[in-house]
């Protein structure tokens, strides 16, 4: 029977039925073997097929992988050859953001987005910690947002402690499966306390089970919302490096550089100093942005040892 994957600690997943059953269970030795090269072979938010295994109660085996419509990944922090799915099947991507206390990059922004881009989810920012801003961190915030805005990106400002914004942004989630990320102590975690009913049913602790000793907090763990849609609560994020996307694809995941490759004279064009690079003429018009533009120079740069 087919089963979606609520959690995961990386040996063991928590599973549930279309009717409301949950199941622990894990992943078949031969099926590891079989081309998988992310260091988890199975994400939360996948639909699986499980079977119960015998003798073992609430105890299942996952033997397939659905066919996945998306998924968000990035470099693994233990192993850069190797790439982590933070989560699959997704209708949109939420990145929560602070311009202080602690701050997030544009760096790391632009990092997510390109992620999201590449893997065709939609993406929303959401900057929090409103009540702390003092007259510069709104200018900071204004400067950010219009950035971002023009690009097309969904950008909102709220502030958990005096739940302003919150209503917006929670009718976001209606009806969608919706990753949340950011850096710890940006309030991703009182917002989704805050989605969450007191009464909400959670998925069952696996801390008693073979996955016992392991470093949960690296996995993403996904909850129904009682008015419809699910959310994808992930761990804080200290970095976000990119993996599977190459220098000259990067372009293609920066949507107002995109708009203009047809108009560059050469394909194989990477925006530094080729002759007749339209992504450069718009940087020097003012219509791209310098901290966009140097945020692809960053990411370009990473690249170079790999590619180069």
């Amino acid at each position: 029977m087919e089963a979606l994957v609520y959690k995961s600690t990386g040996s063991w997943y928590v599973v549930k039925t279309g009717d409301g059953n949950i199941y622990k269970a894990r992943v078949k030795g031969r099926f590891k073997m079989e081309g998988i090269t992310s260091t988890n072979p199975v994400a939360v938010g996948d639909m699986v097929n499980i079977e119960m295994e015998a003798g073992e109660e609430n105890t299942a085996v996952i033997d397939l992988i659905v066919d996945r419509k998306n998924y968000i990944i990035r470099q693994s922090p233990h192993n850069k050859n190797q790439h982590h799915i933070i989560a699959s099947n997704l209708d949109q991507s939420i990145l929560f953001a602070t311009v202080k206390n602690p701050k997030t990059s544009t760096g790391f922004i632009d990092r997510f987005l390109v992620a999201s881009e590449a893997y065709h989810v939609n993406a929303i920012l959401v900057f929090n910690k409103a009540d702390d801003f003092n007259k510069n961190d709104h200018k900071k915030y204004e400067t950010l947002s219009n950035i971002y805005n023009s690009i097309g990106y969904k950008v909102l400002l709220i502030s958990v402690v005096n739940k302003t914004g919150l209503h917006e942004l929670a009718a976001l989630l209606h009806n969608k499966t919706s990753l949340m990320s950011g850096h710890s102590g940006v309030g991703k975690s009182s917002f989704v306390n805050y989605v969450l009913p007191a009464s909400k049913i959670k998925t069952q602790d696996v801390s008693g089970w073979s996955g016992k000793g392991l470093h949960t907090t690296t996995f993403a763990e996904m909850f129904d919302l009682e008015e419809g849609g699910k959310i994808i609560d992930t761990p804080g994020l200290r970095e976000f490096a990119l993996s599977d996307i190459d220098q000259y694809e990067l372009a293609h995941y920066f949507p107002e550089m995109r708009r203009l490759l047809p108009q560059c004279q050469f394909n194989n064009c990477v925006h530094i100093n080729e002759p007749g690079c339209a992504v450069k003429q718009a940087l020097d018009d003012g219509i791209i942005s310098i901290s966009r533009y140097n945020g692809y120079i960053n990411i370009l740069n990473t690249m170079a040892d790999k590619y180069n």
